[in-house]
């Protein structure tokens, strides 16, 4: 009884180690591979549980979902001799199992592959457009914050034939054709992650860029010149007109004013002339006499008729008051 119990023991721990040796499940996300002494007997892409030989066979899992595939900067020269760097990432899924399992093994060295080909599709693409090919999409007008800059793009009459998106599209078909029916691998969709000048170009960038500043703030500044120096000559002629203007205002009245002084002075001396002799000679007198003036003069001159009556007249008031 007791050797019996024993065998049935043994006996059922080798079933259940065959049964557990022979069935496996494929998941959902997972598709498979079996292989007998290495070699690939069948595959299986659909989710379930299954049965296999224990022992012989052996199971090989391959993701089943969109992988990711991100790639290291290129460094490409494109057709205007410009430096740049691409960066560039990848969905891509296993397709035909069996045909990786043969051609490559392993997820791993799918990515490796993935490098070679895509970075190849990528310098060979890129490589044979200018950079704003490669940047841009459309023609769309770009918003600049200076004039200049805006009309220095007009200048240059950019028309984009082919744009990004068909760039990108054309990498992703030479890729394709690079992987078609040979490792299984079904690329579904290639972007580009950045584009920049390499490391050792930037400084030169700057320095353009720099120099385009510099061009259009000497322009600016020209121009302020320029208008400076109008705007001080107009302001002068303003200014010489002014003073011409005031010169001959001012000649103007006082033309009038001693027109004026003349035709009272005139109507003066028509209405007392004597009167006006008398003034005129005194101012003559006040003007031309001083305490070291001596003069000679006759006792008839006109000079000296206003000093003979004003003795005169001087020496009748002293014989009144005596």
């Amino acid at each position: 009884m007791k050797k019996a119990t024993i065998i049935t023991i043994i006996a059922v721990a080798i079933l259940l180690t065959c049964l557990k040796g022979s069935l496996y499940v494929v998941d959902v996300r997972l598709q498979s591979v079996i292989t007998q002494f290495g070699k690939p007997v069948r595959t299986i892409t659909e989710p379930g549980l299954y049965l296999k030989t224990p022992f012989i066979q052996e199971v090989r899992y391959f993701d089943k979902r969109l992988l990711e595939w991100s790639g290291e900067p290129s460094d490409i020269l494109t057709r205007d001799k410009e430096n740049i760097g691409v960066g560039t990432w990848a969905r891509w899924k296993i397709a035909d199992p069996l045909k990786f399992y043969t051609s490559l093994g392993t997820e791993s060295r799918g990515q490796g592959v993935l490098d070679e080909v895509i970075e190849s599709a990528v310098k060979n693409v890129v490589s044979a457009y200018t950079l704003r090919e490669v940047l841009r999409n459309t023609n769309r007008k770009l918003e600049y914050t200076t004039k200049e800059l805006e009309e220095a793009e007009d200048i240059k009459k950019i028309m984009i034939t082919m744009g990004r998106d068909k760039i990108v599209e054309e990498i992703r078909k030479m890729a394709t054709r690079a992987l078609e029916g040979r490792y299984g691998i079904e690329l579904v969709d290639v972007r580009v992650k950045y584009i920049n000048y390499v490391e050792a170009v930037i400084p030169k960038i700057y320095d353009r860029m720099r120099s385009e500043r510099i061009r259009i703030a000497n322009k600016y500044e020209s121009e302020g010149r320029r208008e400076e120096a109008e705007i001080l000559g107009s302001m002068k002629r303003e200014l010489e007109r002014i003073e011409s203007e005031g010169y001959r205002t001012a000649e103007e009245i006082k033309g009038q004013a001693d027109a004026e002084a003349i035709r009272i002075y005139a109507e003066a001396y028509k209405n007392a002339p004597e009167f006006y002799s008398f003034t005129k000679t005194l101012e003559t007198y006040e003007s031309t006499f001083n305490k070291q003036t001596h003069l000679i003069l006759t006792t008839d001159g006109d000079y000296f008729k206003y000093l003979k009556s004003f003795q005169q007249e001087d020496k009748l008031v002293s014989d009144a008051k005596q």
